[in-house]
């Protein structure tokens, strides 16, 4: 479907398949789409077309500056943004990618990554069609299988998740990963640990690198040379990044020093659909893009993101935004407020979890809340704990000290907290 669009010159629109109806509903309207494709029963898409294949021929006149994709990416306000992604932000990042992982057409990529998202179909598909290379595709991340079709392969992309979840595999050894050179880890921090662990186990480093959907990739720690544990590396070729401030957007020394991650060049996107104004808005005068990523460069051009200004959670790989987890949980009866963050998970990178107040003379439950969650949001979205307080940190302003949760709950899920 993805290469029949860019065959014909039409936007692809990929949808989280955990998506709510309520959720798809929202995005049908904003995208309006000619066609939608889903997986309900009926006339299939073979059927409708067979007649048809005048209407779908290749085009010959197809431009760079088309637009190729539209990806969807949650706003804080909790409106769903489409990052308009044209085809040379595709072509570029994938050529550069395949250049920079040396991907040749003797590879064999392991793929177990959701494809309705940035690492699964444009980094790592797109990757393999640049450098001609060969793909072993499985429908979903499973240890047992990625462990058996190891040997098998030569590279290997995953989430954190993919990788903490190997380690836990008796049968992951140094020998079953004889044949892979390269193991990639993103969409979500990697644990410093994590990256350690795996080095002692396997004798790899994993590469990690910093990208998001409106952007594609921006850095990536070298194929040849140290690979930092906690660093996302240095820009890729024809990409700037910059540190800057975040309210007036003036650049700050390139070492050191703490702020906003804004990106320029050919992978950035061309703005948000049918939204010009948040467009003008997360974009500097000079075209540096503005990330949300609060991050710094270490004085060998290495970049660590060290937070998120809009307190985005990145769970498993995926964006959650506290705003629309809040909103369904503050309309649940019983609750007079809630604060949703993000704090440190041994196997998601961040966890999701949500902080309650109860309304006088409620009794709220832990699951019952969660299982009101499950029919209104995506599975990924849901909290993995609801902890309750008599009332929430707030500043002098009233504004709920979301910081002060994350730091007084960044124990959660770390197994040893008991222990002290």
């Amino acid at each position: 479907m993805y290469l029949a669009c860019l065959r014909v010159g039409a936007a692809f629109v990929p949808l989280n398949t955990a998506y709510t109806s309520a959720e798809v509903e929202y995005f049908l309207g904003d995208a309006d789409p000619k066609v939608a494709v889903g997986v309900a029963g009926g006339v299939s898409l073979a059927e409708l077309t067979h007649d048809r294949p005048e209407s779908a021929r290749p085009r010959a006149d197809l431009q760079q500056s088309e637009l190729a994709a539209l990806l969807y990416t949650s706003g804080t306000t909790g409106r769903s943004k489409g990052a308009m992604l044209t085809r040379a932000n595709l072509a570029t990042n994938a050529l550069v990618l395949a250049q920079e992982w040396r991907f040749s057409e003797r590879d064999v990529l392991l793929h177990a990554l959701p494809i309705f998202h940035v690492h699964g179909l444009f980094v790592a598909i797109n990757t393999v069609l640049a450098s001609g290379s060969s793909m072993l595709f499985l429908p979903k991340f499973d240890a047992d299988e990625v462990v058996r079709l190891l040997p098998e392969a030569t590279v290997m992309m995953g989430v954190p998740t993919f990788y903490t979840r190997l380690l836990q595999h008796p049968a992951f050894t140094r020998e079953r990963c004889a044949s892979i050179r390269l193991f990639v880890s993103g969409s979500a921090p990697l644990l410093a640990e994590t990256h350690r662990e795996f080095r002692a186990r396997t004798g790899h480093a994993i590469l990690e690198r910093y990208g998001m959907s409106e952007t594609l990739m921006n850095t990536s720690n070298p194929y040849d040379g140290e690979r930092v544990p906690g660093s996302v590396g240095p820009s890729l070729p024809g990409v700037e990044v910059r540190i800057a401030d975040p309210e007036s957007g003036v650049p700050l020394p390139a070492a050191g020093s703490v702020g906003m991650i804004e990106v320029r060049g050919p992978n950035v996107c061309r703005g948000y659909w049918r939204m010009p104004e948040k467009t003008a808005a997360e974009f500097r005068q000079d075209g540096f893009f503005i990330t949300g990523d609060v991050g710094r460069f270490d004085g060998n051009g290495y970049l660590f993101i060290v937070g998120r200004a809009k307190d985005l959670i990145i769970s498993g790989g995926y964006n959650v935004y506290p705003v629309e987890v809040e909103t369904e949980l503050d309309a649940l009866t019983g609750v007079a407020e809630s604060a949703v963050i993000g704090v440190p998970h041994p196997d998601f990178g961040e966890g999701v979890t949500a902080v309650i107040v109860a309304r006088a003379g409620a009794t709220l439950d832990e699951t019952a809340l969660r299982a009101a969650l499950e029919q209104r949001l995506a599975n990924y979205k849901l909290p993995k704990r609801i902890v309750f307080v008599s009332e929430m940190p707030r500043n002098a302003m009233g504004k709920v000290q979301k910081a002060q949760l994350r730091e007084h709950y960044r124990d959660l899920y770390n197994p040893a907290r008991d222990k002290h």
